[in-house]
């Protein structure tokens, strides 16, 4: 039995910080083994802020490096570009005809770019949410893995599927499913105490996959606390909390219960308590880092894994158009 189709991508902004190797690339490293998947770089998402040539160029090939370090396997899944299938902007146009303004102006992901960009409010990022759906379908995908904050793009791809079926009486198209590992979606907490782990935030707030031992150690005695317990058992500070999220992850059980118990009998020392967490942070990625040094001085592998996984999309997505074009009455050249 064929496995099913599963598609995810990510915009190249630069370096994944922990809430990104949480919320999604261990998840890509799960599925690889249990679906066909598609897991690609958004570069053309990317275009929508107008970044510079070299530092999208950087950016896609960091991208890259930090999936293969993860564990994502070209061996085992597809990891392309989006920019190596142009059947995707070719079927981008397409669907374009099945996308009304009204509700790509209600997509909240528009109404907040309009707010953080107000004087680059571009076409691409109306029309952003076609452009997700065509990734998607272009390889036919029954289940995506999404944040809450991209279920309503899902909902606007099943929408698009539907209207193209409908429009042309063929069940062509099916409607993808939101996937998930977790019975509640992972959120990494920022080392400022406020909200989840941001790039935008700054430097100092986020955790990221090649830190480096000492990098670790120095952001992790400069994250937020509060005021020692004054009681035993104590409910715990946001900011305290936060922290113990983290040491959840990357610690032993041993070192939690240690440390919880210092937090109920009020004899925790923060000093202490974020030292042996900067430690054990540094000695969970320290794998991951290595890799991503050893990977990124390798461009021959990459290329070829690039240029491999391109033509793997391709092949796919090439026989997508091929259909839709067949179907919609243009004749294929």
């Amino acid at each position: 039995m064929a496995k099913e189709i599963t598609v995810s991508g990510v915009r190249p902004t630069g370096r994944q910080h922990l809430g990104n190797y949480f919320g999604a690339v261990i998840n890509f490293v799960k599925m690889q083994e249990h679906f066909n998947g598609y897991f690609f770089v958004a570069d053309y998402h990317s275009l929508t802020t107008h970044p510079k040539a070299a530092d999208l160029a950087a950016n896609v090939k960091q991208i890259v490096v930090e999936y293969l370090a993860c564990g994502v396997d070209p061996n085992k899944c597809t990891l392309y570009l989006q920019s190596a299938v142009p059947q995707i902007p070719e079927l981008y146009l397409v669907f374009n005809m099945f996308a009304y303004l009204g509700e790509l102006e209600r997509s909240a992901t528009f109404k907040e770019k309009v707010r953080d960009q107000p004087d680059n409010v571009n076409a691409g990022l109306l029309t952003y949410p076609v452009l997700m759906a065509v990734d998607i379908l272009v390889h036919k995908a029954a289940k995506v893995p999404v944040g809450k904050d991209q279920q309503q793009h899902l909902e606007m791809t099943r929408d698009f599927a539907k209207r193209f079926n409908h429009t042309y009486g063929v069940d062509y198209f099916p409607e993808p499913e939101a996937f998930s590992y977790e019975t509640s979606l992972v959120s990494i907490p920022s080392l400022d105490g406020v909200g989840k782990m941001s790039k935008s935030k700054g430097e100092n707030t986020c955790i990221y996959l090649a830190d480096d031992a000492d990098s670790l150690r120095k952001k992790m005695m400069k994250a937020k606390t509060a005021d020692s317990p004054t009681a035993p058992n104590s409910p715990k500070p946001i900011e305290i909390q936060n922290l113990f999220d983290l040491m959840q992850l990357v610690s032993s059980a041993e070192t939690n219960a240690f440390f919880h118990e210092k937090w109920n009998d009020t004899t925790i020392r923060y000093g202490d308590f974020k030292k042996q967490l900067g430690e054990d942070m540094g000695t969970y990625l320290a794998p991951i880092r290595e890799k991503i040094e050893k990977l990124s001085a390798n461009d021959k592998l990459l290329n070829e894994i690039i240029n491999d996984g391109g033509s793997k999309a391709r092949q796919n997505a090439t026989q997508t158009l091929k259909d839709v074009r067949e179907i919609i009455g243009i004749k294929s050249y």
